[in-house]
């Protein structure tokens, strides 16, 4: 596939960056980018009074970029984020970085990146970005998993019980989860539209 032939929301097995990852290195500049996103999104930030997990723009942008880029792409994008961070560039909230950040009380957030970005990608292979209800459903579960290994990674680390640790780490966010998920839902299929003019217009 080349950059001049758009794949159609009907297509099977391709996601929004194959109408532009045509050759090895296309896809790597799709990766980076993907990072690069994560990346800025996760530098908005609004801090919760008594929890030491932030409100962010990670998992929205979590759910594009992996939608965006498939499993393969989404995961290295997220694996490149997560790696960047761990050596010292200050890719993780507010600025943050390093090992104890990856794996103090939020690092159960940040792995759980992978997991999701994974299934994500393989959830729009199967065309389940392409309609908003299958993206929300979809992008809905990707929050789900990112808290379930969240909230028990945040517990064992900072010794909170059960109640405590869904106080400081899933209450607080449910809505805003919700909130990311729609626009996402709304936002992707919206690309798929216009890709398929372009492709129909050719």
């Amino acid at each position: 596939m080349t950059a001049h032939a758009l794949p159609s929301p009907s297509a099977p097995g391709l996601v929004l960056a194959d109408a532009w990852a045509s050759t090895r290195a296309r896809s790597a500049a799709l990766v980076v980018g993907g990072t690069a996103v994560t990346a800025l999104m996760a530098q908005l930030t609004v801090l919760v009074p008594g929890s030491p997990v932030p409100i962010t723009g990670l998992t929205l942008a979590l759910v594009v970029v992996a939608a965006s880029l498939g499993p393969v792409r989404g995961l290295a994008s997220m694996g490149l984020y997560l790696a960047a961070g761990l050596v010292g560039l200050p890719f993780f909230a507010d600025g943050g970085s390093g090992f104890a950040v990856a794996f103090g009380a939020t690092g159960g957030y940040l792995l759980a990146l992978l997991p999701a970005a994974w299934l994500i990608g393989l959830a729009a292979q199967h065309g389940a970005d392409r309609r908003v209800g299958p993206a929300l459903v979809l992008f809905l579960a990707a929050q789900g998993l990112v808290f379930a290994i969240g909230v028990p990674w945040l517990a064992a680390v900072t010794g909170m019980n059960a109640s405590q640790a869904l106080a400081a780490g899933l209450y607080p966010f449910v809505l805003g989860g919700v909130v990311k998920s729609v626009v996402a839902a709304l936002a992707v299929p919206a690309v798929w539209r216009l890709v398929a003019r372009g492709d129909a217009g050719r």
